[in-house]
């Protein structure tokens, strides 16, 4: 009785001790992407929530794989988490066979905090209104089936090899570093299609600078109400990415849910909720359960998308 009081003590001893510590957020991207803003919003509603510090570290690099790595690596005591998007553990994990960690057994699901739709976006030169039209468009010249994203094994990347195999249209993927040297190109007529994040290419579709034919969700994305989804022109595709916190494996189930409780709290007050949407995501701010139940849905979704594409990150 004495050795389990004694244990009970040294292990709340050791959550408190914990609690005193700062708590680490990695980003494996750039600072000022929206990731970056998100996590930042985030981090400062959780330091009162937690009653400690929370600091957001920037660890950009391998498409924030090396991000990942820190984390798995890192003891499971609450003090270290990452905020990651989608592809680092449902893309990348099917597509790189050199990877070091494992999506499902590495790391411990903690908060699903927003998610965000694409649009597929023609260039001014292109004189496509609606779907249907640059698929007739496609068929008649099939140079016009060059499009690009922000990087090659990216979420757009597959959504639009999904596309084009629903439209039964050859389609050549052109991956760039990045949004902006692609929406450049597109603007200037040096590619004919893009498929993007929906914010990134809102200003310029309401700017008549490209056109924005059709976006990825269920509904119709709240920055770009205008344009009709996939669906509503007869293809029965969607898609979503999203933003997620993991701790490392084996982080325990108590300090799991303490983290996920001042993550959706954080992510459900009204100042940051509006921010969020202002950068064209959907604040969600669910728990552990739900994030994987989405993960495992995400994963199994788009793995035979990928395998079809043919796509090799080493070529």
């Amino acid at each position: 009785m004495r050795f389990a009081v004694l244990i009970a003590g040294l292990l709340l001893g050791a959550s408190a001790a914990a609690q005193d510590k700062t708590v680490r957020f990695l980003v494996g991207f750039p600072a000022g992407a929206g990731l970056d803003t998100m996590t930042r919003l985030v981090a400062d509603r959780m330091r009162a929530r937690l009653g400690q510090p929370v600091v957001v570290e920037n660890r950009p690099g391998a498409d924030g794989r090396i991000a990942m790595d820190l984390v798995k690596a890192a003891t499971p005591d609450g003090l270290t988490l990452v905020m990651t998007p989608l592809v680092t553990v449902v893309t990348a994990p099917q597509v790189f066979s050199n990877l070091r960690y494992d999506p499902f057994t590495d790391f411990t699901p903690v908060s699903h905090a927003a998610s965000f739709l694409f649009g597929f976006s023609v260039g001014p030169n292109v004189p496509a209104k609606t779907l249907a039209e640059y698929i007739a468009l496609v068929k008649r010249d099939p140079k016009q089936g060059s499009y690009a994203s922000a990087g090659s094994g990216s979420l757009p990347h597959f959504f639009s090899v999904l596309f084009a195999e629903t439209a039964i249209i050859p389609m050549v993927h052109i991956g760039y570093k990045g949004s902006a040297p692609a929406i450049t190109d597109l603007m200037g007529g040096q590619i004919s299609a893009f498929m993007g994040t929906a914010s990134d290419v809102a200003a310029q579709h309401r700017a008549g600078k490209l056109r924005v034919i059709a976006t990825s969700g269920a509904q119709r994305a709240r920055v770009l109400p205008d344009v009709p989804t996939f669906r509503e022109q007869g293809f029965n595709i969607e898609g979503a990415g999203w933003y997620a916190a993991y701790a490392p494996a084996k982080t325990s189930k108590e300090t799991v849910d303490r983290l996920a409780a001042a993550i959706g709290e954080a992510i459900k007050s009204p100042d940051v909720r509006e921010r969020l949407e202002a950068l064209g995501m959907e604040p969600t701010g669910y728990g552990p359960a739900e994030l994987a139940r989405i993960h495992r849905a995400d994963y199994d979704k788009w793995g035979p998308v990928i395998r079809a594409s043919g796509f090799k990150p080493e070529s």
